[in-house]
């Protein structure tokens, strides 16, 4: 993406967190999911930067950031806390936060701890937590993850080799055929960046953070949310399925729910101008 400024903040543990801004006005904090450092807002941060202050941060091991000097720390409260730092650090005394995937879980978190910073949530294909237990709509990827996790160790330098290999083009063709995205709305570049992005990742951070998100859950603070709030589901979402983003949205008092028609995890790059379209409405009626 483009940046108008870059500069790194501090986290508590002194891991260097990279930021990026692009544009004026009031404040708005971009909130990846796992594994991802802004492929997901290739096509959405443009559009809100024209009257928007858009902040964007790479999680600890993501992107430019620092991969931890905390290694053991890749809880989702460790990543609330390392935005929080990037928001002061950039001068961002409140901002709506828009999340997608796992950054929903982060925001919700944002909100619980200091809500009087958030002056809304816009959240994209994402739950209050235990995603792990809802993938594919069962909680395969839960029992695995543990056995996945002691292997990828085990046999680290074998495991980093594969991983650092990932053949973006086929990767594609892969998800294509079994209809994990949407084939005839998302741009091939979009998901080249996406694996490449994924391909950078420690494969062990990767794994460990993706079985604390899997163990979270904002569940219990939904219902005391009190600022606008957009949900947004994607039909054909097996990451995070749209019936379990549908809960989430029932649980938020004053809500509202969008779902996207043919979409997948990947809406924001399948269908940036609906989400577009749908963020502009709701910061419509802050102002």
């Amino acid at each position: 993406m483009e940046y108008d400024e870059r500069g790194f903040a501090s986290a508590a543990d002194g891991t260097k967190l990279f930021y990026g801004i692009k544009g004026q006005g009031p404040g708005l904090v971009l909130l990846d999911g796992i594994g991802c450092d802004g492929w997901a807002w290739t096509h959405i941060q443009p559009h809100l930067a024209l009257h928007h202050r858009v902040v964007h941060t790479h999680y600890r091991g993501h992107g430019r950031s620092g991969s931890g000097v905390d290694r053991t720390a890749t809880d989702i409260l460790t990543l609330r806390d390392d935005v929080l730092r990037v928001m002061d650090a950039t001068g961002l005394s409140q901002a709506t936060l828009l999340a997608h995937s796992m950054g929903t879980q982060v925001a919700l978190e944002i909100y619980r701890a200091q809500p009087e910073r958030v002056r809304a949530l816009i959240l994209v294909c994402g739950s209050h937590g235990r995603i792990t237990h809802t993938f594919h709509g069962n909680n395969m990827l839960h029992r695995v993850l543990p056995t996945l996790i002691t292997n990828v160790r085990k046999y680290e330098p074998i495991a980093r080799a594969l991983w650092g290999r990932l053949p973006p083009a086929l990767s594609y063709r892969v998800a294509r055929w079994l209809r994990e995205i949407d084939g005839t709305t998302l741009r091939p570049d979009d998901f080249r960046q996406y694996v490449e992005h994924l391909s950078d990742i420690e494969l062990d951070l990767y794994l460990t953070m993706l079985q604390a998100a899997g163990e979270h859950s904002a569940e219990d603070m939904l219902g005391t949310i009190r600022v606008p709030t957009l949900v947004i589901a994607a039909e054909r979402d097996t990451f995070t399925p749209s019936d379990v983003v549908r809960d989430m949205a029932d649980r938020i008092p004053g809500a509202s729910y969008l779902l996207l028609n043919g979409a997948s995890h990947a809406a924001p790059s399948e269908q940036p101008e609906a989400i577009n379209t749908a963020i502009d409405n709701l910061l419509a009626k802050l102002t």
